[in-house]
């Protein structure tokens, strides 16, 4: 493609990204209606503030995908309007656990084809999907800009969700740490493997030191009882309390479920096809955790969020 080509298809692209914004803007709801205080009418309740939770790892095959679906759908099972989404952008993945297929990816969000809304996919019990591409070379190489107007694109929604889980990709690039970094809290998933507590490590490392994140929630996964996950946890929190200015808690344990295998073959959520059993419960008692977090706290926060009100980017430079 030529210079020419390419100048003009950026262009282009932040054209279709501005109208989306617009967009978003202008739909019913959007722009809640202004009530004077001192007048007789019932007083307007304040917008409800969603809370934004990254599932994050470092290492892949930890199961952060499985703890975001299962999660997710015991917080919406649980009466919560809950939003979950895919931002390992290359190699997503969400769409195919709970048996859903997209026609449309984060791609056609960025180049203005579709808007967040469009872009939702219904999950059982009420659950809401935004999907990413697999297979999308370029999803996987998203500059800092344009991950910003993913995030930007949360604050136009005009119904936000109560909670909107994050699923990011393995490792410490700026696709993980950028998604994670926005969210107001982080859920570390760790497994019984050395590189999964080193990963996390390097992981925590990383948020804490460029992005200045101080606290993070400790899961672990695929554990046989419950005396070897607060192993792992202790392990983690330990070299962090030695090195790292962060504070660490323990979120819960999904034990080891022959049940959550069989439920990622048949492409649902554990706690929807086998609510009574042992990682069902897990998932359930970490979604009433969730619960007792309160109000995210973003007073003093210097850097791009999620529902955080900043001006998203003017566009972005790379075609599709």
């Amino acid at each position: 493609m030529s210079t020419l080509a390419m100048n003009s298809f950026a262009m282009n692209q932040a054209w279709g990204l501005k109208n989306m914004f617009s967009a978003l803007t202008s739909l019913p709801g959007a722009e809640a209606p202004v009530v004077n205080p001192a007048s007789d009418d019932m007083p307007v309740a304040p917008p409800r503030r969603c809370r934004a939770i990254t599932i994050a790892g470092g290492k892949g095959g930890v199961g952060k995908s499985t703890v975001a679906v299962n999660l997710g759908m015991a917080l919406s099972m649980a009466g919560h309007d809950t939003m979950l989404l895919d931002a390992d952008m290359g190699l997503a993945n969400l769409d195919v656990l709970l048996g859903l297929s997209p026609a449309r990816h984060i791609g056609h969000l960025l180049d203005g084809t579709c808007s967040l809304k469009e872009l939702m996919l219904p999950a059982p019990h009420g659950l809401k999907v935004i999907p990413a591409g697999s297979g999308a070379r370029r999803l996987a190489q998203l500059d800092t800009r344009e991950h910003a107007a993913v995030i930007r694109a949360f604050d136009e929604l005009p119904d936000p969700p109560e909670y909107l889980l994050v699923d990011t990709a393995a490792g410490v690039s700026d696709n993980v740490v950028m998604f994670a970094a926005a969210a107001d809290d982080v859920v570390l998933v760790v497994c019984d493997e050395p590189a999964s507590l080193t990963d996390a490590y390097a992981l925590t490392k990383v948020l804490s030191r460029d992005f200045r994140v101080r606290r993070f929630h400790v899961v672990a996964n695929m554990v046989r009882h419950a005396g070897e996950a607060r192993q792992l946890y202790e392990k983690l929190a330990r070299v962090c309390d030695r090195f790292l200015d962060v504070a660490l808690d323990f979120m819960g344990t999904v034990p080891y479920d022959e049940h959550l295998r069989q439920a990622i073959r048949r492409q649902s959520a554990v706690v929807d096809l086998w609510p009574a059993s042992r990682a069902s419960r897990g998932f359930k008692q970490m979604a009433g955790v969730v619960d007792t977090w309160g109000e995210p706290q973003r007073s003093g926060r210097d850097r791009i969020a999620f529902f955080g009100g900043r001006a998203a980017p003017d566009g972005v430079g790379k075609g599709w």
